[in-house]
């Protein structure tokens, strides 16, 4: 494919390698540390702080790769946009390539040993933990398309913040049910690297029902333009 060999291309996926590593890095061992300083994520001090990372380790990864690579970090944000038209779909599958390869390099750094993963909580059935995660993601995607997707934002360049902080509040909202992951690689890294693949399926069609009807409700009923165009490369590439 020619996209492949095109400077901006290559650019783009490795800035989605680079900082999807930088993502699970942080919120993976925001998790570790939470399990020695605060007694552990299912805490409130604990789940607190792994929120915190969490929201602040998506704003500024997504705001570092807004203007190289639209700052996706997540195969659920990368695929609900393919299928608005704001990223091709070649290009995409070359994003979640890279995404969860970069998740897998920053487990397999951090050590498998103690290696966190996503798990439903006791009580919490595959099916509830689907619906929590589409209905987590499809809060994600909706804010991803409100403050950066839609030309007629009216947040100038707050878009990766609030991204940031509704991350923050899912993971305090879901975390103590389904981890609260919305995102496939920062999942697929640590079942990888521990080996640890129960319910890793959940973490899949979960975030990639609530992606897909976040993208479809917002671009059917709230995009307003003339006519069908992609993005500008500059702000999702």
């Amino acid at each position: 494919h020619s996209e492949a060999t095109e400077a901006g291309c290559v650019r783009a996926v490795l800035a989605e390698a680079v900082l999807t590593f930088l993502f699970v890095f942080s919120g993976v061992g925001s998790v570790m540390a939470a399990g020695r300083l605060a007694g552990g994520a299912d805490t409130i001090m604990g789940l607190t702080a792994v929120a915190l990372a969490h929201a602040m380790v998506v704003a500024v990864m997504v705001s570092a790769g807004l203007h190289v690579s639209g700052g996706h970090i997540n195969p659920a944000v990368t695929l609900s946009l393919a299928a608005g038209g704001h990223i091709t779909l070649f290009r995409s599958a070359l994003y979640v390539l890279a995404q969860l390869l970069g998740s897998s390099l920053a487990c397999l750094t951090g050590g498998a040993v103690t290696m966190p993963v996503h798990a439903l909580a006791a009580g919490v059935g595959a099916p509830q933990g689907v619906l929590w995660e589409a209905v987590l993601t499809f809060s994600l995607l909706f804010t991803v398309y409100a403050t950066v997707v839609d030309p007629r934002r009216s947040v100038g360049n707050l878009g990766p913040l609030l991204v940031g902080l509704v991350v923050g509040a899912n993971v305090l909202a879901g975390g103590p049910f389904s981890g609260a992951s919305m995102n496939p690689a920062r999942s697929f890294g640590p079942a990888l690297a521990s080996g640890n693949w129960a319910s890793q399926w959940v973490y899949w069609v979960g975030p990639m029902i609530g992606g897909s009807l976040a993208g479809l409700a917002y671009e059917g009923l709230f995009m307003v333009r003339s006519g069908h165009q992609q993005l500008p490369s500059d702000a999702l590439c």
